[in-house]
């Protein structure tokens, strides 16, 4: 099924065909990654044919997202997502979380336990995990979400700063002084999606919080690159090299799309303030795609901060976030380059990333355009791709499980 017709005058979002070929897609998503259910706990990770690959731990981040991604189905009116639900749900509460020390593991594998450090990143999938639970009426959400949230304010929670802390020991010990955008900036769409499921309006401030320091503070100071990197005062480490997904050196420019979506979801949800929100998160998308994205079609990996490629590598959920932005933007501050670009990234994920055989899309191609493991083996992940499908499917950028269910 094609992604939607390059010769149709109506705004592609409108359009019937667009909109159908995003719940076809959406649907075979969840086709394949239902396999990935394993009886004996959590999930297993596919390949790409959607076969388990043995051995494969379970990751905190990983276990959560397949929670929040089937919520977000069964929002959208998708049968058959509460046996993923129920199984990642008991799965987190009862394998990931550590009842001697509080908190949850990073990684688990047959029962034992991989990863016993205690990570942001990971910690605020928890907080996401729990309130899209909760919105879709699950029985377990309340007390995860309780937990969750002491967990997050008594040990990640930067009370000088206003920001989260990246890692600790599983006794809570420090392991290092380094601070993160990428957990803060995941921390402000748990943080958003929990004010969603609660009402409380404590949530919705931490996230604008940090919102206020990367997109009003940071960004502008950085020509709308941001940093990924911070010493223990937050200052931009403008050197430091770490994990090569999750810590890569230099900056992310797939970050940036993801950063103005959900500036525009805090802006909505605090009353669509009078301020310079739009105005940042327009800069933000304007710069990652200006700098970020390859004449091949796709989005580089990493940036110089000086300008220039760092990582030429193109993966697929740079791709799904820019259409997340660029829909946002349409929804409440179109320009008529916005839908250009919004149907050109379509095609260029049509073109490269989406697997028209098996489903979901590839979550790597090589210099040529064709699929390959050189960082990610097989598909760890549902969340970034079936976001893409669902979410130009409302017209509403905040509280889109809502808008979904009253459909």
């Amino acid at each position: 099924m094609a992604v939607g017709d390059i010769n149709s005058a109506e705004q592609w979002m409108n359009d019937p065909r667009h909109r159908a070929a995003l719940a076809h897609d959406a649907q075979r998503h969840l086709d394949f990654f239902r396999p990935s259910l394993d009886p004996s706990g959590g999930f297993f990770v596919l390949d790409n044919h959607g076969t388990p690959i043995n051995g494969a731990p379970n990751e905190i981040h990983w276990v959560t997202r397949m929670v929040h991604s089937f919520a977000l189905a069964k929002a959208w009116g998708a049968a058959d997502c509460d046996a993923m639900i129920d199984h990642g749900m008991y799965y987190i509460w009862n394998v990931l979380r550590d009842d001697q020390h509080g908190g949850y593991f990073a990684a688990m594998r047959d029962g034992q336990i991989v990863d016993d450090t205690k990570l942001g990143y990971g910690h605020v999938f928890v907080l996401l995990a729990a309130s899209s639970a909760k919105m879709v009426g699950h029985p377990d959400a309340d007390r995860m979400l309780t937990d969750i949230t002491q967990v997050l304010m008594d040990r990640f929670w930067d009370q000088d700063h206003g920001l989260f802390y990246d890692e600790f020991a599983r006794d809570w010990s420090p392991i290092s002084s380094y601070r993160g955008y990428n957990s803060n900036m995941h921390g402000v769409e748990a943080l958003l999606a929990a004010y969603e499921a609660t009402g409380d309006a404590m949530y919705l401030s931490k996230a604008g919080g940090i919102i206020d320091f990367f997109v009003h503070k940071i960004a502008p100071q950085h020509a709308y690159a941001v940093p990924e990197h911070y010493t223990a005062d937050w200052t931009p480490d403008l050197a430091y090299e770490g994990n090569p997904m999750f810590r890569p050196r230099g900056t992310t420019p797939g970050h940036s799309f993801e950063l103005a979506r959900l500036a525009i979801q805090w802006w909505d949800l605090a009353g669509r303030p009078a301020d310079e929100t739009l105005t940042h998160a327009r800069a933000l998308v304007d710069a990652a795609y200006r700098d970020g994205w390859s004449e091949q079609g796709g989005c580089v990996y990493t940036l110089r901060y000086d300008g220039g490629v760092l990582t030429p590598d193109r993966y697929w959920w740079p791709v799904t976030e820019a259409i997340g932005a660029l829909a946002t933007l349409i929804k409440v501050d179109p320009r008529p380059q916005d839908e250009d670009l919004y149907r050109r990234i379509w095609q260029d994920a049509d073109d490269l990333f989406i697997d028209h055989e098996n489903g979901g899309w590839f979550h790597e191609i090589d210099e040529n355009g064709k699929p390959c493991e050189k960082q990610f083996i097989g598909r760890p992940d549902i969340y970034h791709s079936l976001q893409a499908d669902i979410f130009p499917l409302t017209t509403a950028v905040s509280n889109i499980f809502a808008s979904l269910m009253d459909k």
